[in-house]
């Protein structure tokens, strides 16, 4: 009886040392999780969420425009919101959390290279459901990419394909379905943030694996190390694949000129992520540099934030000597892609040894590359 009451006191002292106090803090460590999550939510996600909203909606209406009007000029319009939109995209794909995972958002719009091939069966055959988990690869701003920029070598030619094709109506009609489902999705996830979820969002704020700070630092680490680095870099570049190099995987593709910019566009939402940084604005608040600072982190005596932002401007100048087009990089220069791979690498062994444990924060992912 002795030892069963002990056991039941020694649950009771671990449950009490692991509950939340009034002001958002867990146990031992004192740090406002609440305030983090308000600010994350508030003044980086939702406005963020908004923007891309705002995008794709814009772009959904020159894709109808385009529709109903195949012309270079509704081409180029066309075109022109698609960039806007996939740019708005790079700062929200990090947020894969709430409705966003629940629907697949990131794969339904981001999954590249896309499947030419898939596409105009697609096409040929009608009759397809892109919710499928098999059609991600068949839609999204990918797809858009080849529909709208790859299928001539100049914008008549794109055009043709629209208005004089023996199935120009098959052409148009898949671009209205993508135009359906890319905004469906955008709808879903502002609809999420905008209702319920956000007060879920930070209300969920303890330590469990499930929580939110631990949950948006998993997709944190995860973003880069698998959609910036991984995606946009190695894949492409031969990093795992014993040097076997696949120029036609990069993203953005068929536009050509974009490549970079995307990369550089994800890359500093994640710093001004980590840093706090408002969405609107330069002011910072509550983060994960305040965090690591708070713990007092550091690495060969230097606080590890910093060393995370100096690791960043390395990235940048390592970004800075690629081509816009990184398939043309890799096909005449990839040892600029691997240093541009190195320099992210460094940032992952950042986040994935030092952060997480500094934060206390187990790795939820499944984690194949031995980094």
């Amino acid at each position: 009886m002795r030892k069963v009451f002990l056991i039941v006191s020694f649950v009771a002292f671990l449950t009490a040392c692991s509950s939340t106090d009034d002001s958002g803090t867990k146990g031992g460590d004192s740090f406002n999780r609440t305030a983090l999550l308000t600010h994350w939510a508030d003044n980086i996600i939702i406005p963020s969420v908004h923007e891309y909203h705002a995008s794709t909606a814009l772009f959904a209406s020159r894709v109808m425009a385009f529709h109903d009007n195949p012309t270079e000029g509704s081409l180029i319009d066309m075109q022109d919101s698609w960039v806007n939109a996939y740019t708005a995209y790079q700062k929200v794909m990090l947020f894969n959390i709430g409705k966003a995972a629940e629907i697949n958002f990131k794969e339904a719009t981001n999954t590249y290279p896309t499947d030419v091939a898939g596409i105009e069966q697609n096409i040929a055959n009608g009759g397809y459901n892109l919710e499928l988990l098999s059609q991600f690869s068949k839609q999204g701003f990918p797809a858009y990419d080849y529909l709208i920029n790859g299928l001539g070598s100049s914008n008549a030619e794109i055009v043709s394909f629209y208005t004089t094709n023996a199935n120009a109506a098959g052409y148009k009609a898949y671009l209205k379905a993508l135009n359906v489902r890319l905004l469906a999705l955008a709808n879903a996830i502002k609809t999420d943030w905008d209702g319920a979820y956000r007060e879920t969002f930070v209300a969920s704020n303890g330590t469990a694996v499930s929580s939110s700070t631990n949950q948006m630092t998993n997709l944190f680490v995860k973003n880069f190390e698998k959609d910036i680095r991984t995606g946009k870099i190695g894949i492409a570049s031969g990093v795992f694949s014993n040097g076997t190099l696949f120029p036609e995987k990069v993203e953005g593709f068929y536009k050509k000129n974009i490549s970079k910019m995307l990369l550089n566009t994800a890359i500093q939402s994640q710093q001004d992520f980590f840093n706090g940084k408002a969405f609107n604005g330069t002011a910072t608040g509550p983060s994960l540099k305040s965090y690591l600072d708070d713990v007092k982190a550091v690495r060969n005596g230097q606080n590890l934030s910093d060393i995370i932002n100096s690791q960043f401007a390395t990235i940048y100048s390592a970004n800075a000597t690629l081509n816009d087009n990184f398939s043309q990089q890799i096909n005449t220069d990839n040892s600029k892609m691997i240093a541009a791979y190195d320099a992210l690498q460094q940032n992952v062994v950042y986040f994935k040894l030092d952060m997480m444990q500094a934060l206390n924060i187990t790795i939820d992912y499944v984690d194949g590359d031995g980094d």
